[in-house]
């Protein structure tokens, strides 16, 4: 049959014109509309326009031009029915071959920080998702052009042949489908969210592929990595790679629990991540001491794992890192001396995340965890405290010091796997117990971790003490301090406890399980 007549109306114009002439130089007939036939023409590409096609002008400032049945019959007609080819005939209608639309910036319009509700209502495009869809629906006839990206190699099997291969047409189709259920998931999304409706009856999400990875968490496992449209700045999906191989799919888990970690902090601190778990935390008056608490803090688990800074990365800082083997450096930038001294080390991956902003200033997202059959969706824990908060449950209350190190432990367990418990001294971990079936079973790997340091320590804990064995556990460890959640039908156990050995403990009645 062949492709004879092509309806063309996109609202991103790159690449339209070349696209166009090519069409026209090889016998195509192509109909468009509104700004799109107008630059057609002056570029001098022959164009006829759509109120030629339907006979009816473009009506409410263009929210009316394409809804036609002389377009879509056009579109949707099955050229082997007799049936179909009768009607068309008795109407006077022709058929269109190909559609070529892009649609409405929307995503782009309500990127803005001031974008207005109404300016972003008028950029839900209603004319182009709807010949998109026919023409998808009737791939078996029509070609779909949505991205730009595939012009190149319409165009060569339109030279080559005279129309697209039925493969070729099925492709375009089922991208078709996915950018108009990813064009609806973010209207949908917006709407919701001006109505404060996070968690609607039906739930869709929509991302961009960024990079296929080698594999997943295994070998044997396929893995892409994808960004959500929006995605705010200081994260992974917007940092930029300097240096290093690229990023493995275990990397980017990884580096994302970092991130989150140093994102708690407003001073100079530095985290160390393996496997998702903090093995050492450390705030200094720079980003070179707090590197320092963060690797004295497990000078053996640190190696192989990803290290975070909140501070630009130095050349002292520089020089200590390539000490060790590392696979990930983030941090909001780097010096230029810093990069010559890091990226001497082939390997290594250095990522630029720009600047975090305020740890006050941290909005709670929605983090979704896939099931067997399904999902489930909750609020990421943003959740904060400040001295004020803690309720005192103990004859003894922390001192300032203790105070300043019991609200630094309890940011970092926040992002240790339950069952969790941290010990802290002099604003760095000294232990860490991540992911045991009891609580008391966590204490004991963190306080065999800090040794000598867990005396004159505190113990942060995720959620509350069923028993009190963790304080007894604590008290011959040398422990003076304890925040945890409280909550438990034994607490007055642990109280007691914690009276008996002269420990501080402090309540804040959250807690931060973290599976």
């Amino acid at each position: 049959m062949g492709i004879k007549r092509a309806l063309v109306s996109v609202s991103d114009k790159t690449g339209i014109v070349e696209f166009c002439r090519e069409l026209s130089s090889l016998g195509v007939e192509i109909i468009s509309t509104g700004g799109t036939k107008n630059l057609l023409a002056q570029e001098g590409v022959p164009v006829i326009g759509i109120s030629d096609v339907t006979g009816f002008p473009e009506i409410l400032d263009g929210r009316v031009k394409t809804l036609h049945p002389a377009v879509h019959s056009g579109l949707l007609a099955i050229r082997d029915s007799e049936e179909h080819k009768r009607q068309m005939q008795e109407l006077g209608l022709d058929y269109i071959d190909m559609v070529v639309v892009n649609l409405y910036p929307f995503q782009e319009t309500i990127a803005k920080p001031d974008v207005e509700y109404e300016d972003a209502i008028e950029n839900i495009d209603i004319g182009g998702p709807t010949m998109l869809r026919s023409a998808a629906k009737n791939h078996a006839f029509v070609s779909v052009v949505v991205d730009a990206a595939d012009y190149g190699s319409v165009i060569e099997e339109i030279r080559g042949g005279g129309d697209t291969t039925l493969e070729t047409r099925k492709r375009l189709a089922a991208k078709v489908f996915r950018h108009t259920a990813a064009y609806d998931t973010l209207i949908s999304d917006y709407l919701s969210n001006v109505m404060g409706d996070p968690l609607p009856e039906r739930f869709s999400v929509t991302y961009e592929k960024i990079q296929d990875l080698r594999y997943g968490e295994n070998p044997h496992q396929k893995a892409a990595f994808y960004r959500k449209p929006l995605a705010p700045a200081g994260t992974l999906t917007t940092a930029e790679q300097l240096h290093g191989k690229e990023l493995s799919y275990n990397n980017i888990n990884d580096a994302n629990a970092a991130l989150q970690i140093v994102k708690e902090f407003d001073e100079p601190t530095v985290v160390a991540v393996k496997h998702m778990n903090p093995c050492g935390v450390g705030i200094g008056t720079n980003v070179l001491e707090a590197y320092q608490k963060a690797y004295n803090a497990d000078p053996t688990s640190i190696f192989g794992g990803i290290v975070a800074a909140n501070r630009t990365i130095d050349a002292p800082t520089a020089d200590l890192l390539k000490e060790i083997f590392l696979e990930i450096i983030l941090a909001p930038d780097f010096t230029p001396e810093a990069l010559e001294i890091l990226t001497k080390k082939k390997n290594i991956r250095l990522l630029k995340m720009g600047e975090f902003g305020s740890a006050k200033e941290r909005q709670s997202t929605l983090a979704v965890t896939t099931i067997e059959g399904g999902m489930i969706v909750q609020e990421s824990d943003v959740h904060s405290l400040d001295v004020a908060d803690l309720k005192v449950v103990t004859y003894r209350e922390p001192t300032e010091d203790e105070l300043k190190q019991l609200l630094f432990g309890w940011k970092v367990v926040k992002h240790v796997k339950s069952n969790a418990i941290v010990l802290a001294a002099d604003n760095m971990t000294v232990g860490v117990g991540a992911g045991q079936m009891n609580r008391v079973g966590s204490a004991r790997i963190a306080v065999e971790q800090a040794g000598e340091k867990a005396k004159g320590a505190i113990l942060a804990s995720d959620a509350f003490f069923p028993m009190g064995d963790t304080v007894e556990l604590a008290a011959k460890a040398g422990i003076t301090a304890i925040i945890q959640p409280g909550g438990s039908i034994k607490d007055e156990e642990s109280i007691k406890a914690a009276n008996e050995h002269g420990i501080a403990m402090v309540f804040t009645g959250v807690r931060h399980f973290k599976h």
